[in-house]
């Protein structure tokens, strides 16, 4: 597999939207590594926000649970 194949799966495994994939695959293609580069750390940055707001979400049903056991 070369890596614009894997650049394309890779984000695909990873729930990005087409036109992201798009857009890297774009860059790529294009040579512009550095701009590349960015492009996945922002979809890095939108990954570890979703993974915070999901953990924050499991906390509120651990409290949830706490509470309901003393009641």
């Amino acid at each position: 597999m070369d890596y614009e194949e894997a650049l394309k799966t890779g984000l695909e495994e990873t729930g990005t939207d087409r036109e992201t994939i798009s857009r890297a695959v774009e860059l790529y293609r294009c040579g512009q590594g550095n701009d590349l580069v960015r492009l996945l750390k922002a979809q890095r940055c939108n990954l570890v926000e979703e993974m915070h707001e999901s953990q924050r979400r499991v906390d509120r049903i651990d409290y949830l649970i706490r509470q309901s056991k003393n009641k």
